[in-house]
């Protein structure tokens, strides 16, 4: 069995929640992968301890999380540990604030969906065309993760997202050693990358919508958590 952390607010009305059960069915029957998922709600992650002992973090959809504080806590105990990690549609928001806050010196970086009114720090914003429901196109880099998980330098994938990473602090976060490997066709960031990391991967989109499970970013996850788990028993 391999212990998997589920971070989220577990709720029957988020589509990509309902949907784990059908995942984890899915990697179990066609990969020989047997994850043992436990769900982790956002307050009790804000214990980095709460997270200790798992083969995989993986910080799901679902926001606004009932703790902020709790999701990027999440995001930086994988980020620090060395934990696989895989940040999705609201954790892929959550972890670029995290690296933003802890890595990049950027402590006042927001999210506009946790704040009342605009400000200069605000870090997500909201996207100029809402993605909720809706495919759309994004060009990977080649030899990334996410290009070697996938196998293709383009793909059409699921979002159900109305926020995404601000331009005016891309620089930064690249800077710091953030890798943008996938790009709508307007080149809006859709999937960050950490190298050297054993797994990173964030995307906006939502690998849980995929019509046949398991996506193959979420094996790559399962994968990494499995060669984690091997390594430390």
């Amino acid at each position: 069995m391999i212990p998997i952390a589920l971070v989220g607010d577990r709720s029957p009305a988020v589509r990509a929640h309902a949907r784990i059960p059908t995942i984890i069915d899915a990697l179990r029957d066609s990969e020989g992968l047997d994850l043992d998922a436990y769900w982790v709600p956002t307050p009790a992650a804000e214990d980095p301890a709460a997270l200790l002992g798992f083969a995989g973090v993986w910080l799901l959809p679902g926001s606004p999380y009932r703790s902020e504080t709790g999701a990027v806590t999440a995001a930086r105990t994988a980020r620090v540990e060395g934990i696989p990690f895989l940040g999705t549609c609201g954790g892929f928001q959550h972890a670029m604030l995290d690296f933003a806050r802890d890595v990049c010196g950027f402590a006042t970086a927001r999210h506009a969906e946790n704040d009342d009114g605009p400000g200069g720090d605000e870090l997500i914003v909201p996207l100029s065309c809402s993605l909720a429901g809706h495919e759309a196109a994004i060009a990977l880099t080649p030899g990334s993760l996410v290009e070697r998980l996938l196998g293709c330098t383009r793909t059409v994938e699921r979002y159900h997202c109305s926020y995404g990473l601000s331009p005016a602090h891309l620089a930064l976060l690249a800077a710091h050693g953030m890798r943008f490997t996938g790009h709508d066709d307007a080149g809006e960031v859709r999937v960050a990358e950490l190298p050297g990391h054993p797994f990173y991967l964030a995307t906006l989109f939502q690998p849980e919508l995929a019509d046949e499970p398991p996506h193959p970013l979420i094996r790559g996850f399962a994968r990494a958590a499995l060669a984690a788990r091997q390594l430390s028993v």
